[in-house]
């Protein structure tokens, strides 16, 4: 992966560069990704999670090979070279079999992680943090490096077995939740120098043990707490002071850099004072399909003013239904009062949707909404009132009236905020 590891050499010599990664298995969330790293002339970092993906098919029904073989497809048809995405893999670990013995869960894990990186995935986060059924609660940390350095020896064997470039290594145990928390948050008190400093020491003392000294120049990235969080109507802002001394410890680590979780709905201040403070690999999932979400709630509201009754998707009715015949994945997490769960189910910035949309009905919906307004487009009075930045890039000849245009500009102003941070576009 030299992509990455020159990113991160350069960020040790002083320039203020870095990398986003977008989590996200949806193809249109993909595409719009790619046309932009294509417009941006980036490389794209691309990352599916243990949830999304397994050998089990995940919540999308994908193995990793099938996940790699959708990007693939995707970005032959918008024309990015191959070379310029690097897929990565999020939370590999125990994640998805908490509830099993922890020999159970790591057999998985092994497979899990087998399978991310024979399908062609070269960025591997390594989080063993989570304790399985046999486990103390919390996990100690030589316990968690230790089955660190026991999946990264079958990535390893791996990739030695299927070829291609090396791969690279995420590896720390301090995340906040994935998806974003589930209660109301206050404060956030950013990872202490000295939790740090023992992820590290423990890690490299654990792999140097399971004969994994040349694979440690490899270990690129350190997962921390910078202070950033979100819940389900609010969003802790990065806070560069708190999160000083932690900044200033990883400059004197050569081969080392933060990547930081659930940075979605900072500001672009805030994103570009990350990378300045060593979090130089952003990563970013729910904001984009919020974003998605927001462009088909506008989409299905012009629909209901143009498109003749009988002929309507109805897609916001649509998912919403399916969401409630199906709420396992958000009748944990959100309110048990009707007003605040309605509000949740549609609004919350954890986007719980994201779950639904690989459903059939919701994509055979979504398809209909999107062919309704090709076949008979909109005036431009109606994409003003319910997308009104859409149609100022119409106007200004940036964008075409098809709607999956529509779609891409919307989740485009999000990966702007994130180039702009990154590389200073």
């Amino acid at each position: 992966m030299k992509a990455l590891l020159d990113m991160v050499q350069q960020h040790k010599s002083g320039d203020v560069t870095g990398v986003y990664s977008v989590c996200s298995s949806h193809p249109l969330v993909i595409e719009a990704a790619m046309l932009h790293s294509l417009q941006n002339k980036e490389c794209l970092v691309l990352e599916a999670t243990s949830n999304q993906v397994n050998q089990f098919g995940g919540y999308t029904g994908l193995l990793p090979v099938d996940f790699c073989a959708l990007v693939y497809s995707i970005a032959d048809k918008v024309g990015l070279p191959r070379q310029q995405v690097i897929l990565g893999g999020d939370h590999l670990g125990p994640n998805c079999w908490q509830n099993l013995t922890s020999e159970e869960a790591m057999a998985k894990s092994d497979v899990l992680i087998a399978d991310y990186v024979k399908a062609g995935f070269r960025k591997i986060h390594l989080d063993c943090s989570m304790s399985c059924a046999d486990d103390p609660v919390p996990l100690g940390d030589d316990l968690v490096a230790q089955r660190a350095a026991r999946l990264c020896k079958v990535a390893e064997n791996a990739w030695k077995a299927s070829g291609g470039e090396a791969p690279v290594y995420i590896i720390g145990t301090e995340v906040p939740v994935p998806g974003g928390a589930h209660e109301g948050l206050d404060e956030l008190t950013p990872t202490s120098v000295e939790a740090a400093t023992q992820t590290i020491f423990i890690h490299k003392s654990e792999f140097l043990k399971a004969g994994l000294e040349d694979t440690w120049p490899r270990i690129i990235g350190l997962v921390v707490q910078p202070g950033v969080e979100f819940d389900h109507h609010k969003v802790m802002a990065f806070k560069p002071e708190l999160a000083m001394p932690l900044s200033q410890y990883i400059e004197h680590d050569p081969l080392m850099v933060y990547e930081a979780h659930s940075t979605d709905y900072q500001t672009a201040q805030h994103l570009s004072d990350l990378v300045k403070g060593h979090f130089a690999i952003l990563k970013v999932g729910p904001w984009l399909t919020y974003a998605l979400r927001e462009a088909c709630w506008a989409l299905d509201l012009i629909e209901q003013e143009w498109i003749e009754k009988d002929n309507r998707a109805n897609l916001k009715q649509t998912l919403l239904r399916v969401m409630g015949e199906n709420p396992v994945y958000w009748e944990k997490y959100y309110s048990k009062e009707a007003k605040a769960q309605a509000l949740d189910c549609q609004y919350s910035l954890s986007d719980r949707i994201r779950y639904y949309w690989p459903q059939p009905e919701v994509t055979a919906t979504l398809e209909k909404l999107l062919k309704n307004l090709d076949d008979s487009q909109p005036p431009l009075t109606l994409i003003s009132q319910y997308m009104p930045n859409q149609y100022c890039a119409i106007v200004n000849g940036e964008i075409g009236r098809d709607t999956k245009e529509l779609i891409f500009h919307k989740i485009s102003e999000v990966l702007t905020q994130y180039s702009a941070a990154c590389y200073g576009n």
